[in-house]
């Protein structure tokens, strides 16, 4: 599993003042995307979706989201990691947001490639 965070600025905000839900989103990707380049070297990966987007908590200017990345699934071409954010605002440690992330290989042509096993191989626990 791999970890990230992020401080809400004011610039992340939308007009009522909480986090504009397309920059959680956003972040959500990024970080996946790392994951996912770091678990599996050598490969080009591009999103293909998220299983479903329900914000579940406001988040506001100061808090501090944490975004755990944890791949759940290798296929050929295909790669899933489960996604779960917290924020350090709900005392019930519950997640605010979660979803699963789904990338697929691509070749320089964009076309859907296969994963190496030589990437599987030394892939990790990421």
């Amino acid at each position: 599993m791999r970890s990230t965070h992020h401080l809400i600025r004011p610039a992340h905000l939308n007009q009522f003042g909480f986090l504009f839900g397309g920059q959680l989103l956003a972040w959500v990707d990024e970080d996946c995307w790392i994951s996912a380049s770091l678990s599996l070297p050598g490969c080009r990966f591009v999103t293909i979706g998220m299983e479903s987007v329900e914000f579940k908590h406001r988040v506001s200017e100061g808090d501090i989201l944490r975004i755990d990345c944890l791949r759940k699934q290798v296929g050929n071409t295909s790669v899933t990691f489960e996604v779960q954010v917290y924020s350090n605002s709900t005392a019930s440690g519950a997640p605010i947001f979660s979803t699963d992330v789904s990338f697929v290989n691509v070749d320089e042509q964009g076309n859907k490639a296969p994963i190496p096993a030589a990437a599987k191989q030394c892939g990790g626990s990421l």
